[in-house]
């Protein structure tokens, strides 16, 4: 369950074309920007959201992904995670990657937030970890 509140007159609700299909919620632009090339923006939201397990109502972070259709333009998202405590308008992050200005428009979609469980826990000092197959072995180390 993804609750929502509105901040600003013209923000929308986040959406979700296919419930229990789609894997994230459509954001919205509150505002219109223009992000130039090799720039990185804030684009508000207007919206506050609490995000809920549906069966067992336990507190969910959410990941703030690309959508494709901003992807093809040439504009990422950033910084992408949302804490399941935090309760502040949903900014978002984004760069064009590209060498011309790039317009978006009050209301247009622009990213998406994934729902995630929060799973972490104490943190515990130790002398020594559990082995395991892969060890120590990092970058290439599975092969090419």
């Amino acid at each position: 369950m993804l609750r929502v509140k509105l901040l600003e007159i013209g923000a929308r609700l986040p959406v979700v074309a296919h419930p229990g299909e789609d894997l994230g919620y459509d954001l919205f632009a509150l505002e219109g920007a223009v992000l130039e090339p090799r720039a990185t923006v804030r684009v508000r939201t207007g919206v506050a959201v609490e995000a809920r397990h549906p069966q067992t109502g336990e507190p969910l972070g959410l990941l703030v992904r690309d959508r494709s259709s901003m992807a093809a333009r040439g504009v990422a998202t950033t910084a992408g995670v949302i804490d399941a405590g935090y309760r502040g308008e949903i900014l978002i992050l984004m760069t064009n990657l590209g060498n011309a200005a790039v317009e978006l428009k009050a209301g247009e979609k622009i990213a998406q937030m994934i729902p995630v469980p929060v799973l972490t826990g104490d943190v515990v000092e130790v002398e020594g970890l559990e082995d395991s197959m892969r060890a120590e072995k990092g970058f290439g180390s599975s092969g090419r």
